[in-house]
């Protein structure tokens, strides 16, 4: 008998569709984020802390009016009447203030390759994460990867005379920021709206004193000036929205394989159109990073389809 009309998926398929979702929302969000240096000096004068304060700003209107507009209200209502979730959020609404702060410092200092850097060591340090915070056990290969990527940071750190802290800060903070969201488990609309919820008094009452200051740029630098900081809201909740949706959906594994779009974009705009400098100690040191991803990630495609192997014969069994 044919199978009757909008009878539920099985189980596997509908599987395989989430995760394919969640590729595709993981590889858009990278993909914008490894653009975004060239958005940022675009919104110079202003520095590091206006600018942030007005992506929370800007991102709390955005985020609304789009929980609003899906019909997630009653999520979010959820969200505030989980302590659990709130204490998750809360976490990660800290966590990517320090993230976005130190980006946008960095790319408006001239630190892009630095800053790449970061978003390179970023899925060492998530599944280093695993085992300092989750008990996880990293396979063999995983710790020589580790090591590997310890060691092209020890010498950067003498190359640059001083420890890549804009790269150290970016990897650990954004790893952070994944790790909350998955523990979460919220949809990617409300739990964006509920961090900025969270970061919007502090970065409106830091805007309204330095408009009182005289130091604002928001109508000092012109209309097209302030419509790109309006911009920001947008620029920052849509990439958001997809990451928060790529996370509940697919492995980290899967997350942590996407994370090398936005680094390798990051890298080639600031070797290329800004021209940022790459001594030999320097390419050395990334030559290493980028040795420790291929055998990491060697070894994750490996693990995985044993993984895969030994479940296709137990399901067999």
């Amino acid at each position: 008998m044919p199978a009757t009309l909008g009878a539920r998926a099985p189980p596997r398929v509908t599987l395989v569709s989430e995760q394919r979702r969640g590729f595709l929302y993981g590889a858009a969000a990278y993909l914008l984020w490894g653009a975004f240096p060239l958005y940022f000096p675009l919104l110079e004068p202003a520095g590091a802390i206006e600018i942030l304060s007005h992506r929370v700003s800007w991102a709390l209107l955005t985020m609304a009016a789009i929980t609003v507009a899906a019909g997630r209200r009653a999520q979010l209502r959820a969200i505030l009447a989980d302590r659990r979730a709130r204490t998750l959020l809360a976490g990660a609404a800290a966590v990517i203030a320090v993230n976005w702060g130190t980006y946008i410092w960095g790319v408006n200092n001239h630190r892009v390759v630095e800053s790449a850097l970061g978003y390179f060591i970023n899925p060492l340090v998530t599944v280093l994460m695993g085992v300092l915070v989750l008990g996880e056990q990293l396979r063999r290969w995983q710790w020589v990867a580790v090591g590997i990527a310890s060691v092209a940071v020890v010498g950067l750190a003498v190359e640059y005379g001083r420890p890549p802290w804009v790269a150290l800060v970016l990897a650990f903070s954004f790893g952070t920021y994944g790790l909350f969201k998955k523990q979460a488990g919220a949809g990617a609309v409300e739990s964006l709206t509920f961090e900025t919820m969270l970061l919007a008094p502090l970065a409106i009452a830091f805007l309204v004193w330095q408009g009182a200051a005289g130091q604002s740029h928001f109508t000092s630098d012109g209309t097209g000036h302030a419509l790109l900081l309006v911009s920001t809201g947008v620029v920052t909740a849509i990439p958001l929205m997809c990451f928060g949706a790529a996370a509940i959906r697919v492995p980290m594994t899967t997350l942590g394989l996407l994370q090398y779009v936005t680094p390798t974009l990051q890298f080639l705009l600031g070797i290329t159109l800004l021209d940022e400098h790459m001594s030999a100690m320097r390419w050395a040191g990334f030559g290493l990073v980028w040795l420790a991803l291929v055998v990491f990630t060697v070894e994750s495609v490996r693990h995985h389809r044993r993984e895969l192997a030994l479940a296709a014969e137990a399901s067999a069994l």
